[in-house]
């Protein structure tokens, strides 16, 4: 068994139920969720011209490979009403493989670990939530250490429901 993490977002309304339902379909298609974050609302990043998201991270223990990961992510995306117009434009939901214990996959599709995982801080701070100590196998550092670095400054609030 192999533990993925994944980051969920949206900035879709409801937001809240697309996260719900994502975590739900991964934990039926790909295997046992061990642990969550909180829930973020973040600023959007690459286009900044739209609602903010609300994003999450989720640890899965899977014995699916990365590839069958990635195709069942991008299916349970389809399902969920994900439709790819823009380049970084709104969307009901995201599911991005961020690490997968020490793997480095580098294919066409694929690239583990996310390749900007490291620059984005509504990725590090939900991830160093959950697995402060997971290690990222190209810079070799721990996310705690990859958060204290990041230079990104978007918004990265804890998100609670009134």
């Amino acid at each position: 068994m192999a533990s993925l993490l994944l980051q969920l977002g949206s900035n879709i309304a409801p937001r809240e139920i697309y996260l719900a339902k994502a975590r739900i379909l991964c934990e039926k298609r790909l295997g046992r969720m061990s642990i969550q974050s909180s829930l973020y609302q973040t600023a959007a990043w690459g286009r900044t011209d739209q609602a903010d998201f609300l994003n999450q991270v989720i640890s899965i223990e899977t014995n699916k490979s990365p590839e069958e990961c990635l195709s069942i992510c991008q299916e349970i995306e389809l399902e969920l009403g994900r439709e790819r117009h823009e380049h970084w434009g709104p969307r009901t939901i995201d599911i991005d493989l961020l690490l997968m214990d020490r793997q480095i996959v580098e294919t066409k599709d694929l690239i583990l670990p996310h390749p900007r995982l490291a620059i984005r801080r509504f990725v590090l701070v939900p991830l160093c939530e959950i697995a402060p100590k997971a290690h990222h196998p190209l810079l070799n550092r721990s996310m705690r250490r990859l958060l204290t670095a990041c230079n990104d400054s978007g918004k990265v609030l804890r998100w609670l429901r009134f």
